[in-house]
């Protein structure tokens, strides 16, 4: 009788193992990263990564898995098993716009993926090489509507979020530029750097260095509020232009159909992570912010970020190279 209660025993434990946020993790997380190591989406996850094993137990280990906008890592993300094992931390590109500029019904977002909550947000800035005469945003605008097409702007690639951003205001102002695609932000700050390209729209993880050591001028941010990191430069929205607030997130979601205490234990992990002053540092020093949310808010989040940049996607005809 008491081999028959063993057995009963470990078939329920098994049975419920996976449905259960307190046996689960029993075993490593992986969490796929649609970047190479080293950019601002990589390194969002790896701090959470290492917080997350410390509080949970078992080890979380990156997979960057790049290619196609991110599409290649989503595309494996969205086939991967519900069951806690495999999670995504995710950006703009790979999550909203990837299978759009791709023109490949790999994934949809709002079917495959589950929010868990925003990591981080990112703003962009608005920054300009030294040999370009503008000084404030009036200044630029005033400068390309009396040059059209005289500009080049600086773009890590078709369809980011920075190129986004670029032809909203070009569509929304009737301004006129040239776009230089290049294969990631290193480049494109190279070129910039050199005076190749006259502006970007870029990250502050990859241009703050640059801006404090004079080498770039910033003229405006996305963010909805001044930064620490730079507390002289103005926001769009307070220059007038409340349309121009794109920033960069980075989000963690597990497959749809992952069980309900498996995401309420990540959830709350990660959000007490995320207000952790140390961590809250860490983000800061990479030019973004801490930004918990919680599940519903996420999926408001990017169903309103849907809305707002497909239409800019397909009305300006963007497509991967």
């Amino acid at each position: 009788m008491r081999l028959i209660w063993i057995a009963i025993a470990a078939l329920t434990a098994l049975l419920a193992g996976p449905a259960s946020g307190q046996q689960w993790p029993a075993r490593n997380v992986k969490l796929i990263v649609p970047y190479p190591a080293g950019g601002n989406v990589d390194s969002a996850a790896r701090i959470v990564a290492d917080k997350l094993q410390e509080k949970l137990g078992q080890p979380f280990v990156i997979e960057n898995k790049a290619g196609a906008g991110g599409m290649i890592a989503g595309e494996a993300f969205a086939k991967s098993a519900p069951d806690g094992y495999t999670l995504f931390v995710g950006a703009n590109g790979p999550v909203l716009f990837a299978t759009e500029i791709n023109k490949r019904d790999a994934y949809n977002w709002k079917k495959d993926f589950l929010p868990i909550s925003t990591i981080s947000m990112t703003p962009l800035v608005l920054e300009v090489h030294p040999s370009v005469q503008a000084t404030t945003l009036k200044e630029f605008l005033d400068l390309t509507r009396r040059e059209p097409g005289k500009l080049t702007m600086a773009s890590p690639g078709p369809g980011t979020t920075n190129h986004l951003l670029s032809e909203l205001m070009q569509s929304s102002l009737g301004l006129q530029w040239v776009t230089a695609h290049y294969r990631g932000n290193a480049p494109a700050i190279n070129d910039l750097l050199g005076g190749q390209v006259q502006f970007a729209f870029d990250q502050l993880t990859v241009s703050l260095q640059h801006i404090k050591a004079g080498l770039f001028r910033p003229l405006a941010v996305t963010s909805p509020h001044r930064l620490k990191s730079l507390p002289d430069v103005p926001t769009f929205a307070e220059l007038g232009y409340k349309d121009f607030d794109g920033q960069t997130f980075t989000g963690l979601f597990a497959p749809s159909g992952t069980p309900a205490p498996i995401v309420e234990r990540l959830h709350e992990t990660l959000v007490a992570i995320l207000k952790d002053p140390a961590v809250i540092d860490k983000f800061e020093k990479l030019g973004g912010e801490a930004t918990p949310m919680t599940p519903d808010e996420f999926k408001a989040y990017l169903e309103r970020e849907d809305a707002k940049w497909i239409p800019v996607v397909r009305k300006a005809n963007i497509r991967a190279d």
